[in-house]
């Protein structure tokens, strides 16, 4: 099996970083043999960084990390909508994102990324405490305070620390593949995927043993992704009416039932391309899409990509 070229991922360490927020995407990417990524903590200067709640940090590199990274995360921080990073730092990032790395802000680092410009025009999320203070100091930023990340493609933007995680294994999808992704999820014992349309959180109004309910019937769809998933069968299964399945549903996932399922049918069919040489025909029959022909049309609509070359690209962690 061919390796994987080496991918450098530098954590970029503020003045009152956050703790989980430097941590996770530390951890996801850390370097070890089964994950091609080499990962360095750095700060404005090298040594210690002043963190939040009651940590600090010593970091070994300084801004030329930035200049020798292909992916920056910036954890959040603390008094993002008072404090802004330094001008270094600014035009640190900014000849990074020239130079073709991505940025990845993780809850209030989006504070930072927006005050390099990068993200003037773009949608982008932050912690849903900060969202207003976030649209307020950078107006031409399109603040969307009702998702868990958004991916602009070279600028990435996550809500507070637990959607680190999820754009954190939304980035391993992308680089290595839904295998790859899914075998990160098990080590960190994390949701495999939530979409980035998924909710911040789920609204007072829906009550916690029903959206407990709706877990236990998304789990219990996932186990049979082959057979008839229709909004009346998933509704029956969570006890309550079809109509009130189907609102409450989008509430806590962003999508529809319908839209959900499918998504979950193409995630399968995608394990199964990287993992199995099966052919085509036999996926969209193991995964619920009945025919060749529909499994194309549904993977083209959500991944913009065909099945045969996403194999080329993913197949056996290539």
């Amino acid at each position: 099996m061919p390796a994987s070229p080496l991918r450098r991922v530098a954590v970029l360490v503020l003045v009152g970083a956050k703790p989980l927020d430097v941590g996770i995407p530390a951890q996801v990417f850390s370097t070890r043999a089964s994950m091609p990524y080499e990962v360095r903590l750095c700060g404005a200067a090298p040594g210690l960084v002043t963190g939040g709640d009651g940590l600090s940090y010593h970091v070994a590199d300084g801004l030329d990390a930035l200049a020798w990274a292909d992916l920056v995360f910036i954890p959040g921080y603390r008094f993002p909508d008072r404090d802004d990073p330094p001008r270094t730092v600014v035009d640190a990032l900014i000849a990074a994102h020239d130079r073709g790395a991505r940025l990845a802000a993780i809850s209030t680092g989006a504070f930072a990324l927006a005050a390099t410009g990068l993200l003037d025009g773009k949608r982008a999320t932050t912690h849903w405490h900060y969202t207003r203070a976030l649209a307020a100091k950078y107006p031409l930023v399109r603040v969307d305070e009702n998702v868990l990340f958004v991916d602009e493609g070279s600028v990435l933007t996550s809500a507070g620390a637990a959607s680190g995680i999820d754009l954190c294994l939304h980035v391993l999808r992308g680089d290595l593949g839904v295998a790859a992704s899914n075998h990160a999820a098990r080590r960190l014992v994390a949701a495999p995927y939530r979409s980035g349309g998924q909710a911040q959180y789920v609204p007072r109004s829906v009550p916690e043993p029903l959206g407990e309910k709706f877990a236990a019937t998304r789990e219990w769809a996932l186990r049979r992704l082959g057979e008839p998933l229709t909004l009346d069968i998933l509704a029956r299964q969570a006890a309550v009416s079809p109509r009130t399945f189907s609102r409450r549903f989008v509430d806590e996932t962003g999508y529809t039932p319908m839209q959900w399922v499918m998504r979950a049918r193409i995630d399968m069919a995608r394990e199964l391309l990287e993992r199995s040489q099966r052919g085509v025909e036999q996926i969209a029959a193991d995964v619920g899409l009945g025919t060749g022909a529909n499994l194309r049309l549904h993977f083209q609509r959500i991944l913009g990509t065909t099945p045969s070359e996403y194999r080329r690209t993913f197949a056996q962690g290539e």
